[in-house]
């Protein structure tokens, strides 16, 4: 049977008309989908943009932890090295009690590290008895890795009995392995030889199951010193090597009590020593750059020291007005914290030392 004239024709005309309205219907839902799309941004955009207003006028910092707080709880130290960035500005300690207290609302926060400094943190009390009643808390009631950081000069086997048991670390400065450059810094008290506490304290550490490790200040005294021998034969856990840092108010400036300028070193004098030491596999090297701001101290009356502009500049007492205000104020670069390897095996537990 034959189909009516010109009924191809129409058939032909409707689809391409189906066609042409099927394209603009696509059309129209691409328009539509890219709409969505530009729209779905700006909503994206605004939302962070309020983000960011909030995180500004309520601290970004917040989102930071105290993950490890150096707490230099005593300015007073027996020693007199002439490029100390921590001196004695101030005689006061907090009560134990108090110091505790400080201790416990930071473990809330976050804590998982605590390292006592100073000043020399055996000065306080009768052979240390403060920063070994302190360091038992730490580990026994609060379940934080332990450190100290100490010149040695103070510290008695007798401390050990009582207390090895609950510190994990202990670093004692060492500038130099001549006694007379150990002179001129001025890490020397009394007749002793500096070598000869350092080597005393090394054999207690070892008798009494405490890691030992060596902090080591690069200065104009010492910048040429080749330590690999000497580092070797005392074998500590970490040999921490330290740029001299220069601190407003502390060691430089009409208000400090030192200062440090004549012991101060260029980045390419540390680096050279860095490189110098690259084979003394337990070297860690910080310069002034990693460690400015990259360190929670805590000083004697528990408020943290913002060291962005180099000064020192302290936040409010955790102690009024809680952890994270004061961390607020703290000028911390938590990134630089986990760059600069801040974070590593802090309990002797977990570590592999032969006693």
């Amino acid at each position: 049977m034959e189909k009516p004239p010109g009924s191809q024709a129409s058939m032909d005309r409707k689809m391409r008309a189906d066609v042409s309205h099927l394209t603009a219907f696509y059309k129209f839902c691409e328009v539509i989908y890219r709409s969505f799309i530009y729209l779905l941004g700006l909503v994206l955009d605004i939302l962070q943009s309020s983000k960011d207003n909030w995180s500004s006028d309520t601290h970004e910092s917040v989102c930071c932890k105290p993950t490890s707080v150096n707490y230099h709880f005593t300015r007073k130290c027996n020693y007199k090295c002439g490029f100390c960035f921590h001196t004695a500005k101030t005689s006061f300690v907090l009560p134990i009690e108090d110091a505790k207290k400080g201790l416990q609302l930071l473990k809330q926060a976050g804590m998982e590290k605590i390292n006592f400094s100073g000043g020399e943190p055996f000065i306080e009390g009768r052979h240390g008895k403060f920063v070994g009643e302190i360091v038992r808390y730490c580990k026994e009631e609060l379940g934080l890795s332990v450190s100290i950081v100490s010149n040695g000069s103070l510290i008695r086997e007798e401390w050990f009995k009582n207390y090895g048991m609950y510190l994990d670390i202990l670093a004692i400065s060492c500038d130099s392995f001549d006694e007379e450059v150990n002179m001129m810094i001025g890490r020397h008290h009394n007749k002793e030889r500096h070598l000869d506490i350092v080597r005393r304290v090394r054999d207690w550490c070892n008798k009494y199951h405490v890691a030992f490790k060596i902090n080591t200040v690069v200065n104009v005294y010492n910048k040429n010193e080749d330590m690999s021998e000497a580092i070797q034969d005392f074998n500590p856990i970490r040999w921490k090597v330290f740029q001299c840092l220069l601190i407003g108010g502390e060691n430089v400036g009409e208000e400090a009590l030192k200062n440090a300028k004549e012991f101060v070193i260029s980045d390419e004098e540390f680096q050279s020593f860095i490189s110098r030491h690259a084979n003394v596999k337990c070297l860690v090297p910080e310069s002034n750059e990693k460690m400015r701001n990259s360190y929670l101290i805590l000083d004697e009356y528990m408020r943290f020291l913002d060291n962005t502009n180099g000064t020192k500049k302290p936040s409010k007492s955790i102690l009024d007005v809680g952890v994270q205000d004061a961390l607020n104020d703290s000028g911390f670069d938590e990134q630089m914290f986990f760059k600069r390897g801040g974070k590593y095996v802090w309990s002797k537990g977990d570590m592999t030392l032969d006693w």
